[in-house]
């Protein structure tokens, strides 16, 4: 480690390295914009996987407390994700045509990161591989996370130990997205019933839907983000555009959690 009189602010950060990360392909520049959105983004991105692991290994030893640490600042994070469509919005049309046609096929549809974020949450459409198929570096990471439990399977096993049961295997399936299931409706109802014996998991589910509430928001700024900017235009990478994004909408993460609401 370098003396503490070489140990600088801008050592610690690596700031030249960040600051000269930023290499537009056009003369736009409104492009400046669009590259620290999303270089800012996919470090929030990094941020919270690695809140959503330390809450998994938590998870795993019992700690409830540790766990709702981490969750609670995955919600904040999300928090800024969500504000920051507002300066993205701020590209008019014409402002962003200026730029588009030089980004050739690059997409956020992309980032690995995200991909990563979707499958730790247990939105593990397999499908969703495929635009990463020519680095094998990143398909080595979507397969290990797809190899282990989400988020959500986590906080289950630790719902069964709470409660003494056994939820059904098929809610542990690793890889394809999370279904709902009856048994583990019930146990949340029972969680949520008998609040007061059980606070620890009423404040993990409350966690989650906080968490997912969140996520929803950002996938909804994004839909309105991309009508606002380009319409209907068929996505940089190919994908349909806002009709995508769309669907994304009604993807549950925690279905029970949502559903139990209906049933109390």
């Amino acid at each position: 480690m370098a003396s503490d009189s070489d140990f600088t602010y801008g050592r610690h950060l690596r700031l030249d390295q960040i600051l000269q990360a930023q290499a537009p392909v056009s003369q736009s520049p409104d492009e400046m914009l669009f590259i620290i959105q999303h270089q800012t983004g996919e470090l929030w991105f990094k941020l919270v996987l690695a809140e959503v692991d330390a809450a998994r290994e938590s998870l795993d030893a019992g700690d409830a407390r540790a766990a709702g640490k981490a969750l609670r600042r995955v919600a904040r994070v999300l928090d800024h994700l969500v504000a920051s469509w507002d300066v993205l919005r701020s590209l008019d049309p014409l402002d962003f045509m200026s730029f588009r046609g030089d980004l050739g096929e690059a997409s956020g549809f992309q980032s690995w990161q995200y991909r990563l974020v979707e499958y730790a949450m247990g939105n593990r459409v397999l499908s969703l591989r495929k635009p990463h198929e020519t680095a094998p570096d990143v398909l080595a990471r979507l397969d290990a996370e797809l190899a282990r439990e989400s988020l959500y399977q986590a906080a289950l096993r630790f719902l069964e130990t709470r409660l003494g049961l056994a939820l059904p295997e098929a809610a542990f399936a690793k890889d394809q997205p999370y279904a709902r299931q009856q048994e583990v409706l019930d146990a949340w109802l029972r969680v949520y019933r008998e609040a007061a014996g059980f606070p620890d998991l009423f404040d993990l589910a409350e966690q989650l839907v906080e968490i997912e509430d969140r996520f929803r928001c950002w996938r909804f700024n994004h839909v309105t983000t991309v009508e606002r900017v380009i319409g209907a235009k068929t996505g940089t990478g190919g994908t349909s555009g806002v009709s995508y994004l769309r669907r994304m909408l009604d993807v549950t993460l925690f279905p029970e959690l949502w559903e139990l609401r209906t049933q109390l």
